[in-house]
């Protein structure tokens, strides 16, 4: 397919993310993510409290929230009228363009509620928070049938609040299950191999943890960025109403608007790689240092010899060699995975 002129090509996903009926058979996400398609699943937290809670009122909902509220100060996020919601970089790509400051959780729902109605409020966030930590005693009200998926692999439960705010498209190490628990929410969704079309913006700093594209999806500088048009094509949209769930695997970027004056997300990242095994992102950055600036020729070389160690089968490049002599090709387990690990460290630090 030939790339999409510039010009003329839509400006906006309007592709439809799959969706599930959610209030019957539990949705299965271990299948969902073996799928690699994201997945909606209507209403299948529509009897959570905290669901119904905001379907009465948003002041119901904040009440029904102030209720586990540990007292630890959260962090809470404003960005000025004038960044449209959207938490990003200054002119500069050096700063941030909000701010961030620690704060009772009951004086961030109070500052939400004082805006309500402002058609010109500043955008106010709670990002990531930690439910164990924050609102004990929340996690029991807002449970996620998963079979025993989460019993193998416990995922991290977080909240998310606040008004009008968009987080620009970035990519997570972990798969993740949203629940949109009060308002509605819009994800935006691409598939990895779109990272080039998406053009992310620094390693660091970040708006939050992870490289974010620099394209404004509201208003893309087709000029600028032409390729965004290609990612548009690849892209997909999904639409949440409160107890809609939205399972999509690891590494999908995915832009996450929400759309009214109070809103909640409830997630559930996890991730089916063992404990002892190393997040990619530390190979990424060495790979930056050892590989990236290489000849061509080089490089070509390379790919070839991480396909057969790492990318290949598993147990392809120890399969033709007795168990004793495998060293580091043998099967990772936590022994081994020391091992690796100090023996990456010891050639660091030649």
């Amino acid at each position: 397919m030939g790339r999409p002129d510039p010009t003329t090509a839509p400006l906006r996903v309007t592709r439809r993310t799959r969706e599930r009926d959610g209030r019957g058979t539990p949705p299965d996400l271990a299948a969902t993510i073996a799928d690699g398609v994201p997945t909606i699943f209507r209403g299948a937290a529509r009897d959570w409290p905290l669901v119904q809670a905001g379907l009465e009122s948003p002041g119901a909902a904040a009440a029904y929230l102030r209720r586990f509220d540990a007292g630890r100060p959260i962090v809470g996020y404003t960005a000025p009228p004038d960044a449209r919601g959207r938490f990003h970089y200054d002119e500069t790509v050096t700063r941030m363009n909000f701010r961030g400051e620690r704060l009772p959780l009951t004086e961030m729902l109070d500052r939400i509620a004082a805006h309500a109605d402002d058609p010109d409020a500043p955008a106010l966030y709670v990002g990531s928070t930690d439910l164990d930590t924050y609102l004990p005693g929340l996690s029991a009200e807002v449970p996620l049938n998963a079979g025993d998926l989460f019993a193998r692999h416990p995922p991290l439960a977080s909240i998310w609040v606040g008004n009008r705010t968009t987080a620009a498209a970035h990519y997570d190490q972990s798969n993740n299950a949203a629940v949109c628990a009060v308002g509605r929410r819009r994800f935006t969704l691409f598939p990895p191999e779109q990272v080039a079309n998406l053009y992310p913006g620094p390693l660091g700093p970040t708006p939050g943890g992870q490289a974010v594209t620099m394209v404004d999806f509201a208003d893309p500088d087709l000029a600028r960025y032409p390729l965004f048009a290609e990612a548009v094509e690849a892209g997909e949209v999904a639409e949440l109403e409160p107890g809609d769930l939205l399972v999509y695997p690891a590494l999908w970027w995915h832009q996450v608007e929400a759309l009214e004056p109070f809103n909640v997300l409830i997630n559930f990242w996890w991730n089916a790689a063992r404990e002892e095994l190393d997040t990619p992102m530390t190979t990424l950055l060495h790979a930056m240092l050892s590989l990236r600036d290489r000849p061509e020729h080089e490089k070509t070389a390379w790919r070839a010899i991480f396909e057969y160690y790492v990318f290949g089968p598993a147990d392809r490049a120890a399969a033709h060699l007795p168990a004793a002599a495998q060293g580091p090709l043998a099967p990772i387990d936590p022994v081994s995975a020391r091992r690796l690990r100090a023996l990456v460290a010891n050639r660091l630090n030649r």
